[in-house]
């Protein structure tokens, strides 16, 4: 508690927040490191998945690829790297990319895999080539679950981009890496205040984004499993109302009619 409260006070400090080591300046630092990787991997990751959702081959590699590198130590990856290309940016680039790939794969397979199959047999109909029905019906129809995997990434990104401050090289980590040896744990403590912060409003900015991007006139169905393990899914259909009730009674039939004889009076 008292470590707590230090780690308050430490973040109210004014001094904390101006120079190099300064709050905005590592902040800045965790940002770019963060957008860097996570726009390499989109790159592969997403180009890779639309490619298999849309043509359907390959698909094996969103299980196998997305299993194994999730299986991944960070930190060993980054020390192996480091000991291979040596004590710099490209090290910690290239493990946040292979953290961040996983999910972009999956997502943008998912995305573009959960688009109901009439929808695209009748693109094809009305004569659209496959480019036009990707980047027209597909993608469009699939992109609150392809942000949905840009937003997982982020997140992973974004809490291990403090790994970079082991070589060291910038970002909020350094707050922990850099103080921990001292056993000052208020900046430690503030450095991890500052990480969970920063992921929780990436997280609401990216879902407000995913909320933004379903179009009208579709719906998403929570719950639905996801192909190949990628989570809970959603799964994307079109709207549909109903035209009219049915009922199992029919109408009822009128008696026949009877018509009444008039006796003749004598």
């Amino acid at each position: 508690m008292n470590s707590f409260l230090g780690a308050l006070a430490w973040l109210a400090d004014p001094a904390n927040w101006a120079g190099d080591n300064g709050i905005p300046i590592r902040l800045l630092e965790h940002l770019a490191i963060t957008g860097i990787a996570v726009l390499i991997a989109a790159v592969i990751g997403i180009s890779l998945g639309l490619f298999i959702g849309h043509t359907g081959r390959l698909s094996f590699l969103v299980v196998s690829t997305t299993g194994a590198l999730r299986a991944l130590p960070t930190l060993g990856l980054l020390v192996l790297f480091a000991l291979w290309l040596g004590v710099g940016l490209a090290p910690v680039i290239i493990v946040l990319v292979i953290l961040a790939i996983p999910p972009l794969l999956a997502g943008a397979y998912a995305g573009v895999e959960s688009v109901d199959r009439g929808t695209i047999d009748a693109a094809r109909a009305v004569g659209m080539t496959e480019w036009q029905i990707l980047t027209r019906v597909e993608i469009p129809l699939g992109l609150p679950i392809i942000v949905g995997g840009l937003r997982s990434a982020v997140l992973q990104v974004v809490a291990t981009a403090t790994i970079a401050a082991y070589l060291p090289i910038g970002g909020l980590g350094r707050y922990i890496f850099d103080n921990l040896s001292l056993r000052r744990f208020e900046p430690v403590f503030a450095g991890a205040i500052l990480v969970t912060v920063l992921a929780l409003v990436l997280e609401g900015v990216f879902a407000g984004i995913q909320r933004l991007t379903v179009p009208k006139g579709v719906r998403i169905l929570r719950g639905s499993p996801a192909p190949y393990g990628a989570g809970r899914a959603a799964r994307i259909e079109p709207d549909a109302s109903p035209t009219g009730s049915s009922s199992d009674e029919s109408d009822p039939v009128p008696p026949p009619a009877h018509h009444m004889q008039q006796h003749p009076t004598q």
